[in-house]
C-alpha cells in the first residue's frame, strides 16, 4: 500500500487527478490548519472562515478534477490564493448587502460612498490588488513592463516615453496596449481580481 505522506504536494494531485482519494484526504490535512489560520486572520469570523475554508477546496476539488490545475508554483500558494480571492469577494458580498438604497427617497448628498471612511477590509483589498499587479507586471515582457511602468508609476507622457526608450510613439503605445493585454490573461489565468 503506498504511503500518500511521503508524496509532494503535486505527486498527491497527480494521484487525486487519477482517482485517489486518499491522496486529496491527505492534501487537504496537511494543508488545513495552515490555511484555515490564514482565512481566520482575513475575516476574523469563524463561521465566515469556515464557509470560506470549505469553498476554498470545492474550487480545488473542481479545477482538478477538471484537468484545469498546472503546477505554476507551489499548490500552498495557489490554494492561499484562492482562499484570498474568495475572502475578498466576501467582504465584497457584505458591503453591497450592507449598502442602502435611496431609490425611494430624496437623494442625499451626504449619503456618497467617497465621502466615507475606507474600512480595514477596503485597505486590505487595495494592498492586496496592488501586490497581484506589482508581482503580475514583473513578469511581463521587459518593453513592456517597462513602457507601463513609466507610464503608470512614473506619470510620463507617452511622447516623454518614446523619446527616453528612442521609439516612435506609436511604439510605446502598442507596448502598452499588449502590457495590458498581457496582465489581463495572467489574472484570468491566475483567478486574480483586480478592482474591488
Amino acid at each position: 500500500m503506498r504511503n500518500h505522506t511521503k508524496l509532494t504536494d503535486e505527486q498527491l494531485i497527480a494521484a487525486y487527478a487519477a482517482g485517489d482519494n486518499i491522496a486529496f484526504d491527505t492534501l487537504l490535512l496537511r494543508h488545513k490548519d495552515r490555511l484555515y489560520n490564514y482565512i481566520y486572520q482575513l475575516v476574523r469570523d469563524s463561521d465566515v472562515a469556515d464557509d470560506i475554508f470549505q469553498e476554498t477546496f470545492v474550487k480545488v476539488i473542481t479545477t482538478v478534477r477538471q484537468g484545469r490545475y498546472h503546477d505554476m508554483g507551489k499548490f500552498s500558494a495557489w490554494v492561499t490564493r484562492i482562499a484570498r480571492n474568495l475572502a475578498i469577494d466576501s467582504f465584497r458580498a457584505e458591503k453591497s448587502e450592507a449598502a442602502v438604497s435611496t431609490d425611494n427617497a430624496e437623494v442625499d448628498i451626504l449619503n456618497r460612498r467617497e465621502l466615507s471612511d475606507e474600512t480595514i477590509e477596503d485597505i486590505m483589498i487595495d494592498l492586496q490588488i496592488e501586490d497581484d499587479i506589482r508581482s503580475l507586471v514583473e513578469r511581463l515582457p521587459e518593453m513592456q513592463r517597462q513602457v507601463l511602468t513609466m507610464r503608470f508609476y512614473q506619470d510620463l507622457s507617452f511622447k516623454e516615453i518614446a523619446e527616453l526608450t528612442g521609439v516612435s510613439i506609436n511604439t510605446a503605445l502598442g507596448r502598452m496596449r499588449y502590457a495590458i493585454l498581457n496582465l489581463r490573461k495572467m489574472a484570468k489565468e491566475n483567478e486574480l481580481c483586480l478592482t474591488r
